[in-house]
């Protein structure tokens, strides 16, 4: 079940709850479903109850008890537990079943993967002054809109509704994908930064950490294939650490960088080392799990809320969530491809593929190598 099946399920509960008299109000259009917070448990919770207790004139804890039979019933779905003042914490039946499932579908989406009708047949009518962030800006807001159904309209005069902090000074020197990111990443009532920090190399660098990460999920598919294999989602366990295995190394070259004793991968820029992620002893899965599945629900919000800094520090969070999985990703030695191996490089890929819809939607450019 994936995240999006599971919001949809979650939904025909409220239907049902609706349709036997239980619950008198209007049924939401969409459910958001999120990884469990503070005190929840299982794979996903909602708030679905405290959204609708208001309007069903009901505590929230009495909503979530009425909604929590008909989801504990449905399939996919293993346990529901009801924490703090109305939460929904769900637990599936299995963990590797929601991976699979998610990578499916974003293989299949490619890059419309997020892509939904939040704003379909809305015209979003753009006003910007002639300046170089409000222009930029106004640039990503369009693509962004149009990921939901939506058509933005730039147009410049009064009165003004997107102002966002003008840049300092010319972005330009930066060159293109630098300065896109200069202009998007800050909020829009933050003051951009132009400086050569966004050009280096290393790990402090944002952008460097999104486009490397691509970059390195690339190379892997690359040398998988120099091994003979590609792709499949499925199980991704294979023993019990997914992540503290050597970097991926092959005959090709295409290597991926020096790991130090303690396990933390180096980055090599130039005459300087810069230390970059050290892989958990335990298994990175929920950690990526968890921003892969958000994606959608950030393309509605950067859309709804012409904000594509939220996309931009989105796929910082993707890119810090995937690079500790990497070197898991092909076998080591005289290890042998296994359907782990091949999962594992489907989960990446997949991965992959967020990152690049997400900089082609700002306007910048996702490396094949770096």
């Amino acid at each position: 079940m994936t995240p999006v099946e599971l919001s949809r399920t979650v939904l025909h509960a409220v239907r049902c709850a609706v349709d036997d008299g239980e619950l008198s109000v209007s049924v939401p259009e969409r459910v958001v479903v999120t990884e469990p917070g503070p005190g929840g448990c299982g794979d996903f919770a909602t708030n679905v109850a405290l959204q609708l207790a208001r309007p069903a004139g009901q505590p929230p804890l009495r909503v979530a008890e009425i909604l929590r039979p008909r989801l504990v019933g449905a399939d996919g779905i293993r346990d529901v537990v009801v924490t703090g003042p109305g939460f929904l914490n769900i637990s599936l039946d299995a963990q590797a079943d929601l991976v699979t499932g998610l990578v499916r579908e974003i293989r299949e989406r490619g890059a419309s993967y997020g892509h939904g009708d939040a704003l379909a047949g809305q015209v979003v009518a753009l006003r910007v002054p002639y300046e170089v962030r409000a222009e930029v800006v106004a640039d990503a807001v369009v693509r962004i809109v149009a990921t939901q159904g939506g058509r933005a309209t730039v147009e410049h005069g009064e009165p003004v509704n997107l102002r966002p902090v003008p840049a300092p000074e010319d972005p330009a020197p930066l060159g293109h994908d630098a300065s896109q990111w200069a202009l998007l990443h800050p909020a829009p009532h933050d003051r951009p930064r132009i400086t050569a920090d966004h050009l280096v190399q290393r790990e402090s660098n944002p952008l460097f950490r999104v486009r490397y990460a691509h970059a390195r999920i690339r190379s892997l598919s690359r040398n998988a294939a120099r091994l003979g294999f590609a792709a499949e989602p499925g199980p991704l366990d294979a023993g019990p650490s997914l992540d503290t295995g050597p970097a991926d190394t092959s005959p090709s070259g295409d290597a991926a960088p020096p790991t130090t004793a303690n396990g933390t991968h180096t980055i090599a820029t130039g005459t300087h080392t810069t230390a970059t992620h050290s892989a958990p002893t335990g298994t990175p899965i929920p950690a990526l799990l968890t921003p892969l599945t958000d994606h959608p629900r950030i393309l509605t919000a950067a859309a709804t809320h012409r904000a594509p800094d939220r996309l931009a520090r989105h796929l910082v969070t993707v890119a810090d969530a995937v690079l500790p999985f990497l070197p898991s990703v092909l076998p080591c030695g005289e290890e042998k491809p296994s359907a782990a191996h091949r999962a594992r490089l489907a989960l990446a890929e997949a991965a992959g593929t967020v990152l690049a819809g997400g900089l082609s939607l700002l306007g910048i450019d996702a490396p094949e190598h770096l």
